[in-house]
């Protein structure tokens, strides 16, 4: 099957949206392959955290980039095959990881490996440049948004869950502090993609969002 006709779901949004959770729903209802392209940062941001890299030095981060052995399996995340999934999670590894996501070297780096990723039956990838940048051929296109207090509360109870701890007034400052930086970054700032379905999932469930999804994505294939 050539790579056009691969089908693609993009579903993107800032931080702690849902859409991951959405996404992974998706891919599973559909029996598609998922790629969660925010955890490519936060894998990178690890290794690099394990090899004593810093975050400003965009050479070594690119090179850690390239080569990085990940994979997705069965809603776990794997790096170097150990299971990664609660390490990527915390709190100081998404700030790691959204600050080295403006360096572009590191974003170039990161391209070949999302792409890859795009094979039958179809892909639902999720992240903050699926649809504007990775895949803008995508079938369905989605921009998951939130709430910042409702994204807040949401990785609070995920965090408290995990055994990790957290402070909602810290996570609302970090959350709106993220969405500035995002979104004001050079190398592919956080927006919809144009013509993106724009779903606000602050007083809806996940399964409400799910349905929303596969709808449009079954409208969208006709």
């Amino acid at each position: 099957m050539s790579m056009p006709t691969v089908p693609v779901i993009t579903i993107d949004g800032p931080t702690a949206s849902g859409k991951g959770t959405v996404a992974h729903r998706v891919a599973k209802q559909l029996g598609f392959h998922y790629l969660d392209s925010g955890a490519l940062y936060r894998l990178t941001a690890l290794s690099a955290q394990q090899n004593h890299i810093a975050l400003d030095d965009e050479a070594k981060l690119a090179e850690l980039a390239r080569v990085l052995p990940c994979r997705f399996v069965h809603g776990h995340v794997l790096l170097d095959e150990q299971d990664v999934t609660d390490a990527v999670r915390a709190e100081a590894i998404g700030v790691a990881a959204s600050k080295i996501a403006v360096l572009p070297e590191v974003r170039k780096a990161l391209v070949d490996l999302q792409v890859a990723f795009r094979y039958a039956p179809g892909l639902v990838a999720d992240g903050r440049d699926m649809g504007t940048v990775i895949f803008p051929d995508a079938t369905q296109k989605i921009y998951l948004t939130a709430s910042v207090e409702a994204r807040a509360s949401r990785r609070y109870k995920q965090l408290i869950e995990k055994g990790f701890s957290a402070n909602m007034e810290d996570l609302v400052k970090d959350l709106t502090e993220r969405d500035a930086r995002d979104s004001a970054r050079t190398a592919a700032p956080l927006k919809p993609a144009p013509g993106a379905y724009i779903l606000d999932t602050s007083a809806m469930g996940v399964e409400q969002a799910v349905q929303i999804v596969l709808d449009l994505y079954a409208k969208a294939s006709q």
